[in-house]
């Protein structure tokens, strides 16, 4: 018996119609499965955070809180955590060297194969002085630098990292600053940026897989 084309053609728009809902269907899951495996905020080398493109990093040139001559670009080979404080802050600075300290508790031996760096946003509250107490009172003794300097050579080093610093004869004890943390990976690019709000299983996980690369 020999099909009719009104059937034959039925037929073939209905066999059009389930092959795209496959299609549609199988596309959803995959796209399903994608999400579940990186989950939010976390781009395609695990990494969470704000993805910096690899962009390099300004190198700088600064003393730290044992009036050491410290250079960003010295530390190529290990991961860098860069941020920006001063020492008289009286909230997000103390909260964020607490996490930093407890970042390094959670990374056990790989600690040794990380550099935090701060860099001051106060030059003239933050002394060598008074960047070694703060340090000291956060934990933060090994493979950390509080770099400070004056207006002039803080300044760019700001203007690089798009961060607002203290401005120049300021004497007040509160600094208007950008929240700013960056993540420098072994061949000095920049890899992910967190805000203040950033957790310590957010970094202690992005230094992990730094370390790893």
């Amino acid at each position: 018996m020999r099909m009719s084309w009104r059937l034959a053609s039925r037929l073939s728009v209905i066999s059009l119609a389930v092959l795209v809902v496959l299609i549609v269907a199988l596309w959803s899951w995959r796209a399903n499965q994608s999400s579940a495996h990186t989950g939010p905020n976390t781009n395609q080398s695990g990494l969470q955070g704000t993805d910096m493109g690899n962009t390099p990093a300004p190198d700088f040139h600064l003393t730290d809180q044992f009036g050491q001559p410290i250079s960003l670009s010295q530390f190529r080979g290990e991961p860098v955590v860069l941020t920006f404080m001063y020492t008289h802050c009286p909230d997000i600075c103390p909260l964020t060297a607490e996490k930093l300290h407890q970042v390094q508790l959670a990374l056990g031996k790989d600690a040794a194969h990380v550099m935090m760096l701060a860099v001051s946003v106060d030059p003239v509250g933050d002394t060598q002085a008074a960047a070694l107490s703060f340090s000291d009172a956060h934990h933060l003794t090994s493979n950390w630098h509080y770099l400070i300097g004056t207006h002039a050579q803080l300044s760019p080093i700001w203007s690089h990292y798009a961060v607002q610093g203290g401005m120049p004869g300021s004497h007040s004890k509160t600094v208007t600053h950008t929240d700013a943390l960056y993540l420098i990976d072994k061949q000095g690019h920049e890899r992910i940026f967190f805000a203040d709000d950033f957790t310590n299983s957010q970094l202690t996980h992005d230094l992990q897989i730094l370390l790893a690369e």
